[in-house]
């Protein structure tokens, strides 16, 4: 009996130029994935501004995708929580992940992996300067992670969302789950600001070394921390950020 083929496989290929095919295959490569079932990840790559400036190109936007992983990715860090954290509570598992799933995190490592280069962006979002824009590339991940769900299976959708974030939930001190960070972050959120963090400097010998981070919202200059690690910098840096907002509504 013929093997049944993926209904996923079968969609039409997209018509895009060349320069971006490249990229795009540029980064399926990276991600090592077989090319010839990649199909759902040009979709996971196209922004609506694309589609919107290319109706021609026979793609859709990644949307859908990103509703679909946003959901696998929550599942697989909640299991993993659940199985590797058997003597936490629910609260302090939500808290977990909470922290390592975010715009933040999922931006940071959508750059990791070229995420923002492959993605396909119209020429507007583009000048923006889109293939940089944390939510954009947070959504995009989503996207792929949805994408990767579809077309190779869950183990490999497992498989690609904990070796990006096993590291980030082992690094979590005990008690301390990334608190200001995490708040900082849901507050941006509900007025749809965009947040970023960046190291803004590093003194002292390799064995001593001290860093500074600046978190910035809406591309502009919030807080500044200093801190013995990068992680230990930036959740300063946020507790600046937080304690400045408030202070302004109050």
């Amino acid at each position: 009996m013929a093997k049944k083929k993926n209904r996923y496989y079968l969609k039409k290929k997209p018509r895009i130029t060349q320069e971006d095919q490249a990229e795009v295959v540029k980064f399926i490569q990276k991600l090592g994935l077989e090319k010839s079932h990649n199909n759902l990840i040009h979709t996971a790559l196209t922004h609506p501004s694309y589609t919107f400036e290319n109706p021609g190109a026979g793609l859709e936007n990644n949307q859908r995708l990103e509703f679909l992983g946003d959901a696998v990715l929550d599942f697989i860090v909640g299991e993993y929580l659940y199985l590797t954290y058997p003597q936490k509570p629910e609260g302090e598992l939500t808290k977990m992940r909470a922290a390592v799933v975010n715009e933040t995190t999922l931006a940071r490592k959508g750059m990791d992996i070229g995420l923002g280069q492959a993605l396909l962006l119209g020429k507007g979002e583009q000048l923006s300067g889109g293939r940089a824009r944390p939510s954009i590339i947070a959504d995009a991940l989503e996207a792929v992670i949805g994408a990767i769900y579809l077309q190779y299976g869950f183990e490999r959708a497992r498989n690609f969302v904990l070796d990006m974030l096993i590291p980030e939930i082992e690094e979590l001190n005990d008690g301390n789950y990334g608190d200001f960070k995490t708040m900082l972050q849901e507050k941006a959120q509900k007025v749809e600001y965009g947040i970023s963090y960046k190291i803004l400097e590093e003194t002292g010998p390799d064995h001593d070394k001290v860093f500074t981070a600046g978190v910035y919202l809406q591309g502009e200059l919030k807080g500044k921390g200093i801190g013995k690690t990068k992680k230990d910098a930036e959740q300063n840096a946020a507790r600046l950020a937080l304690e400045k907002w408030e202070e302004k509504n109050t």
